[in-house]
């Protein structure tokens, strides 16, 4: 199913938050909305499956972008040449 990914998004946003009551439900239309926990209210407007997944992503905290000696060294080459 199609839903694998949402599902996942789902996942990463449990680990990223610590609160394992996160759901997600999918209505007739494939369309997928975000449950905080039993019996409360969806947090969004039921969404199609690219909109939702960055919806969830897009929630709690962010995990901090890895970044190598390379990655900082080319960026700065990037910034020179554009002054």
């Amino acid at each position: 199913m199609r839903s694998t990914r949402a599902t996942a998004a789902i996942e990463r946003l449990k680990v990223r938050s610590g609160n394992d009551q996160y759901s997600m439900a999918r209505t007739g239309g494939e369309l997928f909305f975000l449950i905080e926990g039993p019996a409360k209210p969806p947090l969004c407007a039921p969404l199609e499956l690219d909109a939702f997944v960055a919806f969830v992503n897009g929630l709690g905290p962010q995990k901090p972008r890895r970044v190598s000696k390379l990655d900082v060294a080319f960026e700065k080459q990037l910034v020179k040449k554009t002054s």
